[in-house]
C-alpha cells in the first residue's frame, strides 16, 4: 500500500516535470525565434527579450519549487529564483552600458544558474527520469557562462544571437527531458494495463 502511494506520488511528480519541461522548451524556442528575427533588427525588442529571459527563469523556478514540495525542500531553486531576479535587474542596468556588459552579466548568471540546475537535477535523480539531460544542461550552462565572460572582454560588441544560441541549447535539453519522461510514463502506464 505504501509502495503504491509512493509510486503514484512519483508518477504525479514526473507528470508535472514533463509538463514543466515541455513548457520551458516551448518558451525557449519562441524566445530564440523572436531573438533571431525581430531582436536582431531592433535594439528595443532585443533589450526587452534580454530582460524577459531571466525574469521568466525566476517565475518558472517559483512555480516548479511550489509544485515540487515548496521552497524549503527545493533550496537550489529558491536560490535560483533570487539569482534570476537579481539578473533581471542587472540586465536592465547593463543595457545602459553596452552589450558587452549584458553578455558578461549573462555569463555570471549562466554559471550560477547552471550549477544550481545541476544541483536540482542531482537531487531529483532518484525520483524522476530525464535528469541526466538536466545535469548535462546545467554543466554546459556553466561552461557557456565562462565563454560569455571571455567574449564580453572582446572589443567587438556581441549581439542577442550569442544568448539565443545558449537559449536554444537549453530548449533542446528541456525537450529531451520532457520526451524522456513521456516515454517513461507511457511505459509505466502500459505495464499497469498489462497487470
Amino acid at each position: 500500500m505504501v509502495n503504491d502511494q509512493t509510486s503514484r506520488a512519483a508518477s504525479g511528480n514526473e507528470l508535472w516535470l514533463k509538463q514543466y519541461y515541455f513548457t520551458r522548451a516551448a518558451f525557449s524556442v519562441l524566445w530564440v525565434t523572436a531573438a533571431l528575427t525581430v531582436g536582431n533588427h531592433s535594439f528595443a525588442v532585443a533589450a526587452a527579450l534580454l530582460i524577459i529571459y531571466p525574469a521568466w527563469d525566476a517565475v518558472a523556478n517559483v512555480v516548479d519549487a511550489a509544485r515540487s514540495g515548496g521552497f524549503a525542500v527545493n533550496r537550489s531553486q529558491t536560490i535560483n529564483v533570487t539569482a534570476s531576479s537579481i539578473m533581471t535587474l542587472a540586465v536592465i542596468f547593463a543595457l545602459t552600458m553596452s552589450m558587452n556588459w549584458v553578455l558578461g552579466a549573462f555569463g555570471l548568471w549562466a554559471i550560477f544558474s547552471g550549477l544550481l540546475q545541476l544541483g536540482a537535477a542531482a537531487r531529483r535523480w532518484k525520483t524522476s527520469g530525464g535528469q541526466w539531460a538536466m545535469i548535462l544542461s546545467g554543466g554546459q550552462s556553466a561552461v557557456a557562462g565562462a565563454l560569455f565572460i571571455f567574449q564580453a572582454q572582446m572589443p567587438q560588441e556581441p549581439s542577442i544571437s550569442t544568448v539565443a544560441g545558449y537559449a536554444g541549447v537549453g530548449a533542446f535539453y528541456f525537450l529531451v527531458s520532457a520526451i524522456w519522461l513521456s516515454v517513461a510514463l507511457s511505459r509505466r502506464s502500459m505495464r499497469g494495463v498489462e497487470l
